[in-house]
């Protein structure tokens, strides 16, 4: 580990553990005032720290926020594990529960078709905001600086740019929070539809989504609306679980 990394863990851990000021954080490591602010300065900027109106620094809303994720992904597939293989069990396919991770849409379960149609999503692989169910179902439960940031963020990697502009796609982004529901027929792959439901809290909290996925040739979109009641309800015991 190099020693700005090592130490960059270091302040974290010590202001974790307590709001320091500049002063007890260069005496305890005995460094320079200088040297450590430059630090603590670069934490700030990426959002791990923040320096209060007081004088002392302490744990950035970016880094609660990555902890929080990291608890919500463990416990969102360990709860939902049964679930969605009940929900499997009676309507077949493809079934996906997915989440927002940083600054993107992953897996983090599938279940795969039991008639040998194999999906070429992965556990773990980032989502295409725009172009899936789970994708949108997400986006459109979210507050809108964090839509605007996964956005932006799909942007910057190369992803390919939506058939719709931002303002067209907030308001098919408010059709499926209005109706609780959102589909791909065929938009990502165009062999495969897609119906997906938002795992919400009872506060209206994102925690992510279920899909459903099938070849379109065999289980059209209109024959997928028909399972959307045993979709909700997956969503809903998932939900519940996680309290």
């Amino acid at each position: 580990m190099s020693e700005t990394v090592r130490r960059a863990t270091e302040l974290i851990e010590l202001v974790a553990s307590g709001a320091r000021t500049l002063r007890e954080i260069s005496e305890r490591f005995d460094v320079h005032r200088s040297t450590v602010f430059r630090q603590l300065k670069t934490l700030e900027s990426a959002g791990f720290l923040v320096h209060r109106d007081d004088g002392t620094w302490a744990i950035g809303m970016r880094l609660v926020a990555i902890g929080q994720q990291a608890v919500d992904e463990l416990d969102l597939r360990r709860v939902a594990h049964a679930a969605l293989r009940e929900l499997h069990r009676h309507v077949g396919g493809t079934v996906h529960l997915a989440q927002l991770i940083g600054d993107g849409i992953h897996y983090v379960d599938k279940v795969e078709d039991t008639d040998g149609v194999r999906m070429s999503s992965r556990v773990g692989g980032q989502v295409d905001a725009v172009r899936t169910g789970v994708g949108t179902a997400i986006l459109a439960h979210l507050p809108a600086p964090d839509r605007t940031r996964i956005l932006d963020a799909e942007a910057a990697r190369g992803a390919e740019p939506p058939r719709d502009d931002r303002a067209v796609l907030e308001r098919r982004l408010t059709d499926i929070r209005g109706r609780g529901w959102a589909a791909d027929d065929g938009e990502f792959e165009e062999f495969v539809n897609c119906l997906a439901v938002p795992v919400l809290s009872s506060a209206g909290r994102i925690h992510g989504a279920v899909s459903i996925s099938a070849i379109r040739a065999a289980r059209p979109l209109t024959e997928l609306r028909g399972e959307l009641g045993r979709l909700q309800h997956c969503a809903a015991e998932i939900a519940r679980q996680l309290g």
